[in-house]
């Protein structure tokens, strides 16, 4: 039988083989001494008198006690149960808050793992090994985005949110059946009347956010017309690739754990409720990681914010069209589609509209005469002419 204690070795090679102390001492490189102080241990209490000795420290200071054990365990459920973040940076946080002594996040991890809260992920990339890209001011760049969450019966319902790229403040979560282009248009002009204008937005490529993937038919949408009057630059993530806009897309995990925690809603107004209550906790209780264990709202309010720089460009288009027999024809602006007069005198005949963001000329499409000018007023969907046929009035509008 094979035996890893060298002690019995050592007595074997000179009861058994008959092997000189001498000899067995110069072969284990110990002193002959030694031999016969093994030899002698045998003697009086058999092999387990000459097994190896534990060489670890008797006591532990820096052990965890058994009451730390029991607090971190408490704290990773609790904040589990209310669907919060609850990893080990998380946990250590708290116990300091509490002026209790924090263990490493590496011996937090331990714990947990050893009582089966957490499962090891060897095949999950490392967190050092992603590119971060951080907006180094507040309002330097704003991302939006559109996600969804379920009633209680099943119905489906779109939530917006605006997030600061560099403080992660939460500027608005807004629940609906579903948005309209007009509608995110208006909830940017409201947070640019409380927060300003930032520099520039980052958003996926949805219909609501840009028209640049459908084929510019109507020019810019209303959320892009925001931007344009406020000059502010516009970024979009490249299709398919959400990374991007990682930080949005990270914080709804953010919010759908702390929603699904709860009881689920049964109107668009009780989760409405539900997103208050969360935008509140999100912006000035919860310690953000990233932040260096302060809040969002602490890292908005303090320090200069950024502002517009952008100059774009005015936009220019042409459409061709054929006034209707009531002498009308349409334009789409701002995503929108309004009615612009040119007179029935003018009806079925082809006409030809050259487009300059809210300013419209129009020419009868085989004489290239021009009959009417519009300036379109968002406010009204019937837009009477500036001017109709003959010389244009003197000036600018």
């Amino acid at each position: 039988m094979n035996s890893p204690n060298r002690n019995m070795a050592i007595v074997r090679a000179v009861r058994e083989q008959k092997r000189s102390p001498s000899k067995v001492a110069k072969h284990f490189g110990i002193s002959r001494q030694r031999v016969y102080q093994i030899l002698n241990a045998f003697d009086a209490g058999g092999a387990q008198a000459v097994a190896p000795k534990s060489r670890a420290p008797h006591t532990h200071p820096q052990a965890v006690p058994d009451k730390l054990r029991a607090d971190i365990v408490t704290i990773r459920r609790q904040l589990t149960r209310h669907g919060l973040d609850a990893g080990p940076e998380t946990i250590a946080f708290h116990l300091e808050r509490d002026g209790k002594r924090s263990p490493s996040t590496s011996t937090i991890r331990r714990i947990l793992a050893k009582e089966g809260l957490i499962s090891p992920e060897p095949k999950k990339k490392p967190k050092s090994s992603f590119i971060r890209f951080e907006a180094a001011m507040p309002n330097e760049c704003w991302q939006a985005d559109i996600t969804h969450i379920f009633l209680a019966d099943g119905t489906r319902v779109d939530v917006l949110d605006f997030l600061d790229d560099h403080s992660r403040y939460l500027l608005s979560i807004t629940a609906a059946s579903a948005f309209t282009g007009p509608q995110v248009a208006a909830e940017l002009t409201r947070l640019i009347t409380t927060y300003g204008p930032p520099a520039s937005t980052l958003t996926d490529n949805g219909l609501v956010f840009t028209a640049r993937l459908a084929g510019r038919k109507g020019g810019r949408n209303a959320f892009e017309k925001v931007l344009y009057t406020y000059k502010i630059q516009q970024k979009n993530g490249r299709p398919g690739h959400p990374q991007t806009q990682g930080k949005i897309e990270r914080f709804h995990q953010t919010l759908k754990k702390w929603i699904t925690a709860r009881p689920p809603a049964k109107t668009i107004g009780e989760l409405q409720e539900q997103l208050d209550e969360f935008r509140d906790y999100y912006n000035i209780h919860r310690p953000h990681r990233a932040l260096g264990r302060r809040s969002p709202h602490h890292s908005y309010t303090t320090g200069p914010k950024a502002s517009p720089s952008d100059n774009p460009k005015q936009e220019w288009r042409t459409r061709n069209d054929i006034v209707w027999d009531n002498g009308k024809v349409t334009v789409r602006y701002a995503g929108k589609l309004f009615h612009l007069g040119i007179g029935r005198a003018f009806k079925r005949q082809k006409v030809l509209m050259v487009i300059a963001d809210n300013h419209v000329i129009t020419s009868l499409a085989e004489t290239g005469e021009v009959i009417t000018e519009h300036y379109i007023d968002t406010a009204r969907d019937y837009q009477r002419p500036y001017w109709k046929q003959g010389d244009p009035p003197q000036g600018t509008k």
